[in-house]
């Protein structure tokens, strides 16, 4: 069912602004207690996208790579794309369509436009076909998230491309420099570097430091860095891109501060991310932002004007969450970085933990091979590297970081151990399955 096209009779008991997985939880809670609901999302794409499919592509390429130590043989994978972009684009529409049938289903009103406040208990709603239309409603909800960072002054950063136009790409680059140093430059140079077959391909990853991850644990960042030179990916390590020469489209050259040029057919910058707060009036309701644009909340994300709410990256807190139909705890929340091997954490890293508690800290840790990479050549062997920090004589478990093959899959579980205060000795109590 396609989105109205003006508002119902009424004032709004709900309306929430921005269609992600925090937009459609808020809106659905809100309408299954019998309220009216409006939500409005600016694009056609409702409850996102996710870069996880294009992950599974990439881990089956390395699979279909190890057929022959098993046995198994077979020719080298020669990714298609093209053709998968169709595949992945149907399957996200069809997610798409399943979320705009969960709102029909609820009665929620689903309005497509960009909203704008006009006060704190009105909206205006600009459609694309440029007509206009006024919401009010006693409740407001902002769930706009967030928006890929670009340089600003730099010349020729618009040659580049960011996260979103990542999924815009209809061929596969035969070179490619991602520039950023967080888990979704980690991810995307990743997919890049394990789907390229062709002859000459090259995948460049641009940090300002010395490792990826900075605000991982130690042992993460050491260990992804090392593996991602070893299999052949080229780390420019305490690089800044200075300009970016061609056409937007073509063969284009990075100027760095140290002098180098590398020539690509792809710039992508993957520096960050930023509440997605611009042109939303915020001002003409008296919402509050903070210096880097979060909207400011309280633990029960009340913003500072009565009857205004603000959920998910609009916020700042916990990026890339999902959200939580209650007030939220901020700690203890597990990530995964879906890198090629993955990672999986939770809780504090060794500095925090050590400059929290003290000489309290105690560290337990293995590396280790996992039974997969028996087989395959030692250079093909990927590492597998747990960490536990635990403190006090009880030594209760205040955080976990795993790197490995099924590191991503098996964080959730301990997650919860961790969530719920497991110490050392609950771990080693726990019978292990074997074999694993």
């Amino acid at each position: 069912m396609p989105p109205v096209s003006a508002p119902t009779p009424g004032r709004y008991d709900f309306i929430v602004i921005g269609g992600g997985s925090g937009g459609m939880g808020a809106s659905r809670r809100a309408a299954s207690y019998g309220k009216k609901v409006a939500l409005i999302e600016a694009t056609d794409r409702l409850g996102g996208t996710c870069v996880n499919i294009m992950w599974h592509a990439a881990d089956i390429a390395d699979k279909i790579r190890a057929g022959p130590s098993f046995a198994l043989a077979q020719p080298s994978p020669k990714f298609d794309w093209g053709s998968f972009k169709l595949q992945r684009d149907a399957y996200i529409r069809r997610l798409n369509g399943i979320y705009e049938a969960n709102l029909v289903k609820d009665k929620v009103e689903h309005h497509e436009g960009w909203a704008r406040f006009k006060d704190p208990h009105t909206v205006e709603v600009s459609r694309p076909d440029g007509t206009k239309y006024i919401l009010e409603a006693d409740q407001i909800c902002v769930a706009v998230g967030g928006t890929p960072t670009l340089p600003q002054n730099l010349p020729g950063a618009e040659l580049g491309i960011d996260s979103d136009g990542f999924f815009d790409l209809e061929t596969q680059p035969k070179r490619v420099a991602v520039v950023g140093a967080g888990y979704i430059a980690v991810e995307l140079a990743g997919i890049f570097h394990t789907l390229a077959s062709e002859p000459g391909a090259e995948t460049h990853l641009l940090i300002r430091k010395e490792h990826v991850l900075r605000t991982f644990d130690p042992m993460m960042q050491d260990t992804l860095t090392n593996w991602m030179e070893h299999v052949g990916l080229n780390i420019h390590k305490n690089t800044n891109v200075v300009r970016v020469e061609g056409q937007k489209g073509g063969p284009l050259t990075v100027h760095t501060d140290s002098g180098e040029k590398i020539e690509v057919d792809t710039l992508l910058w993957a520096i960050g991310r930023h509440a997605n707060t611009a042109d939303l009036g915020l001002d003409k309701a008296g919402v509050k932002v903070n210096a880097k644009g979060d909207i400011v909340v309280d633990e029960y994300q009340n913003t500072t004007v009565q009857g205004v709410t603000a959920i998910g990256d609009v916020a700042g807190h916990a990026l890339l969450t999902p959200f939580k139909n209650e007030k939220l705890d901020y700690t203890n929340i597990p990530t995964v970085v879906f890198s090629h091997p993955p990672i999986g954490t939770v809780g504090l890293t060794e500095p925090e933990a050590r400059e929290k508690y003290g000489d309290a800290v105690k560290i337990y840790k293995s590396t280790f091979r996992a039974l997969y990479f028996s087989m395959l050549p030692e250079a093909h062997k990927e590492p597998s590297v747990y960490k536990l920090i635990v403190v006090g004589e009880e030594e209760k478990v205040v955080g976990m970081h795993i790197i490995g093959v099924g590191s991503d899959e098996v964080t959730q579980g301990f997650a919860v151990a961790v969530k719920m205060g497991a110490t050392k000795q609950d771990f080693d109590d726990t019978v292990a399955i074997h074999p694993t």
